[in-house]
């Protein structure tokens, strides 16, 4: 165990001092909770968050979701780092801007709706001049995108009365009759939607020009409300409607993890790919239709699907083999040929052992066929023995046990040359001074 620790120590030292050093430079890992803000409660942008939310927490990822005023405010949030994940509307990037802030791809149509009193005759966006409406508090999608198709036909702030409500607050109002028409921005199957296209006092407006204003402003889809799609039993609505529609978009802070992005983007597909009133099973989500430019990752999930490790592996071992790939192939490089030195090197060490000793048994040979006098025989005779005391105390493992008994033979066929020219010495053979032959030693 000591030989193997001693000949494997070097090479995994090095192994972990490089993988240690790689380690500086690796990815760091996802964070294990994000932010994200919604829209108000009960709206389509709050049910889309927490869905996504659900997602993040099954994956390990403490998501935090915050009620806000709409996607202006979101956006903001985004922007000056209070909120990591924010569903925002199309069409304010050209207001706010889309430093530090990336997309993942829009993911639902949000229709604006206009409905007004049945007592008004509403044709158009102009039609609404002198009324009372309610147009959305400062900081929703709806209050701003109410305001640019407003000036498209000439009708600015001064020519109505707009009143801060929106959702279902401003559908409550419309019904009441405390305003004369509301202009919100909601999902089709939002229940005070329902409630309000039922209402027989209330008149939906269907856009006839709704190709114009696409065209003035892409980031809009003209969409149609087929007859009956809200309740066929009810036939509601009575007739096709045509509706102009901005689209929901996933918007993350630009820095935000990968990981995090590829999750949201399955959890937008788990989500939104089946389809629903306005748009057919398998469009959305789609990075067509986003007017903030797309994040890296988003734009190669949208090209080349989820990674080959996400396939395999869960997500937590996916996320680490693809953030230490860096240095994987490096490290495999570098134990590949480690492994394949090792048996040689392990043999060699071991038969080094062995092999050392046959440096001192050179020299006692040499001194023994130098030896003059029967003292010095026997002195090489005593560091001969003593040699092989030595040797016998050698541990090698049972394959080289070969190798040791050579060593010992050698030893005792060096001890008895030396020996028999003692012998010769003693019994007074030499006649003179010893002289040792080649045939002796």
């Amino acid at each position: 165990m000591r030989e193997i620790v001693r000949i494997w120590a070097a090479p995994v030292l090095l192994v972990l001092v490089v993988a240690g050093l790689t380690l500086l430079f690796l990815e760091p890992p996802p964070p294990r909770s994000v932010r994200i803000v919604s829209g108000a409660e009960g709206g389509s942008y709050a049910v889309a968050a927490d869905r996504y939310a659900v997602a993040l927490r099954e994956r390990g990822v403490s998501a935090d979701v915050e009620r806000t005023a709409g996607s202006v405010d979101n956006l903001r949030r985004l922007k000056s780092g209070g909120a990591d994940i924010a569903l925002v509307q199309t069409g304010l990037a050209g207001d706010f801007g889309t430093q530090g802030v990336r997309s993942l791809g829009a993911v639902f149509l949000e229709p604006l709706w206009v409905f007004y009193s049945g007592r008004r005759t509403v044709r158009e966006f102009d039609d609404l001049r002198g009324l009372k409406v309610a147009i959305g508090p400062e900081g929703s999608g709806v209050r701003v995108l109410s305001r640019v198709l407003f000036d498209d036909v000439g009708l600015d702030e001064e020519a109505f009365e707009g009143v801060p409500l929106a959702g279902q607050a401003a559908a409550s109002a419309l019904m009441a009759g405390d305003v004369d028409a509301a202009v919100v921005i909601a999902a089709p199957d939002a229940p005070w939607i329902r409630d309000l296209a039922s209402d027989p006092s209330v008149r939906l407006l269907s856009l006839e020009r709704a190709p114009a204003y696409v065209r003035r402003h892409p980031y809009l889809a003209s969409v149609t409300l087929f007859r009956g799609v809200l309740d066929l039993e009810r036939d509601v609505p009575s007739k096709d409607v045509v509706l102009l529609s901005p689209v929901a978009q996933i918007v993350v802070r630009e820095n935000l993890h990968p990981a995090i992005q590829a999750l949201l983007i399955e959890a937008a597909f788990s989500a939104h790919s089946s389809g629903s009133m306005l748009s057919e099973p398998g469009f959305f989500p789609t990075p067509k239709l986003a007017d903030i430019p797309l994040s890296q990752e988003a734009d190669r999930y949208y090209r080349d699907g989820p990674s080959v490790l996400r396939r395999i592996f869960p997500f937590d071992v996916a996320n680490f083999l693809e953030r230490a790939w860096v240095f994987i192939i490096p490290l495999a490089t570098l134990i590949f040929p480690l492994v394949r030195a090792s048996p040689p090197i392990y043999r060699w060490r071991i038969r080094r052992k062995i092999y050392v000793w046959y440096r001192h048994l050179r020299d006692l040979e040499a001194a023994g066929r130098s030896a003059g006098t029967l003292e010095e025989r026997e002195e090489v005779l005593e560091r001969l023995h003593a040699l092989q005391v030595d040797a016998s105390r050698i541990q090698v493992p049972l394959s080289f046990t070969d190798d040791l008994y050579r060593l010992r033979a050698h030893i005792r066929f060096v001890a008895d040359l030396v020996g028999r020219a003692a012998s010769r010495s003693r019994s007074g053979l030499t006649g003179g001074p010893d002289v040792q032959t080649d045939q002796d030693l």
